[in-house]
């Protein structure tokens, strides 16, 4: 072990030990590897069997994840120093404290938030319930064992989640846990869905699966797309599951109406000015909520004239960030404007996908378009419009 690197590493992995004793393990990311057919490592702290233990997941850029598992012991400290050798930076995250290893050559490195994540971990009690075990079922709505994983590729007949759908398993559990939380404002025993621009349709599976199957609601629900083959595809699915109350239309979503009024319309990934299409048509329906997760950011890119902030708009990497936030920004103005309660909500984590930004809104009761609140909102939505798009004509432009 070179004596350049223990300085930082070495404090690390006595770190780690220390944490991984008292549970306070989140966890534990390895980044920028020196063996470049890996990604990362990610380690987390869970129980494994009856003993308490740490757990590395390797992402392999061949899309494969492997796992390790590492007893918590005299050896630990040692495990962690060597991994340190592999990896130029390591972010330990715990409950209640943080710090990251960084190492730009043998002779330079660092530990940044050291002490003070020391004197945190050398104070606290042993904290039971951080601990995640692997002998339990996770906290998820769905586990891997329902059909409709099955026959979309998610899970094997076993209801293993494989290796390359993890990421999938775990956005359509999270958004799950978002309709979950949106259940208060729409009805019972019955409900009106639609997702507009559905693909390949893992959302649509899952929610129709969530208020049909267990939550036991009567359901209605459409998948609308341009696809005529994915549409194909969907439509066989729900006819093997059994989904008798999920149909698929292959059509453009601006002219399609549905005759009941949606109660909740969704949307993952509609591609760029599609996701505004949705939006207009679930508002123009009064949907009680809208979930919509946007996909690229085009149209602000292009039509984008606001000299005032030319110091980002000059960098194409930073104007197209910039357009981004400010494109989702002003589609939640607009919903404001159309009487909702709006919030931009993480999905998943960013680590996973950069498409992780949701659009959640609720529509307010007993909204008023003619009140002072609803004129306010929109004088607001249009005033940022020109802000940014400066003397082009904005009411061409979609969002």
């Amino acid at each position: 072990m070179k004596e350049s690197i223990n300085s930082s590493a070495l404090k690390l992995s006595e770190l780690v030990f220390a944490a991984a004793q008292k549970n306070l393990i989140r966890k534990i990311v390895f980044s920028k590897p020196q063996d470049k057919s890996i990604l990362k490592m990610v380690i987390s702290q869970k129980q494994i069997g009856k003993k308490n233990m740490l757990q590395a997941e390797y992402f392999h850029k061949d899309n494969k994840v492997t796992h390790t598992n590492i007893p918590i012991d005299e050896n630990t400290s040692a495990i962690i120093l060597e991994l340190a050798e592999a990896f130029s930076q390591i972010n330990l995250i715990c409950n209640g404290c943080e710090c990251q290893y960084r190492s730009s050559s043998p002779e330079k490195h660092v530990l940044i938030g050291g002490p003070k994540a020391e004197r945190f971990i050398l104070g606290a009690e042993f904290k039971e319930a951080y601990t995640e075990s692997n002998n339990k079922k996770k906290k998820h709505i769905l586990d891997g064992s329902e059909p409709f994983l099955k026959l979309l590729g998610v899970s094997d007949a076993n209801g293993r989640i494989y290796d390359k759908k993890q990421s999938k398993f775990r956005q359509i559990n999270r958004f799950l846990e978002i309709v979950r939380d949106t259940e208060d404002k729409l009805p019972t025993d019955k409900i009106r869905i639609c997702d507009l621009c559905c693909g390949k349709s893992y959302l649509s599976f899952a929610v129709y699966h969530y208020f049909a199957n267990i939550k036991k609601y009567k359901v209605s629900m459409t998948g609308v797309d341009l696809k005529p083959d994915v549409i194909e595809y969907c439509s066989e699915t729900a006819r093997k599951l059994g989904f008798d109350g999920l149909e698929f239309i292959c059509g453009d979503i601006n002219e399609y109406e549905s005759e009941e009024k949606p109660s909740l319309v969704i949307s993952l990934h509609a591609c760029d000015i599609a996701t505004d299409m949705v939006l207009c048509k679930a508002a123009k329906w009064k949907a009680d909520v809208i979930l919509s997760t946007p996909c690229c950011h085009h149209e602000l890119n292009h039509n984008i004239s606001c000299p005032t902030l030319s110091f980002i708009t000059d960098y194409s990497m930073l104007r197209q960030k910039l357009c981004d936030a400010a494109t989702d920004a002003l589609r939640l103005c607009r919903l404001e404007a159309e009487g909702y309660s709006t919030v931009a909500i993480e999905l998943i984590d960013p680590e996973e996908t950069p498409k992780n930004v949701m659009l959640r809104a609720i529509r307010k009761k007993n909204f008023r378009p003619d009140s002072q609140s609803a004129k306010e909102a929109r004088e607001r939505y249009l005033a940022a419009k020109a802000f940014l798009c400066g003397d082009r004509d904005t009411e061409k432009l979609h969002f």
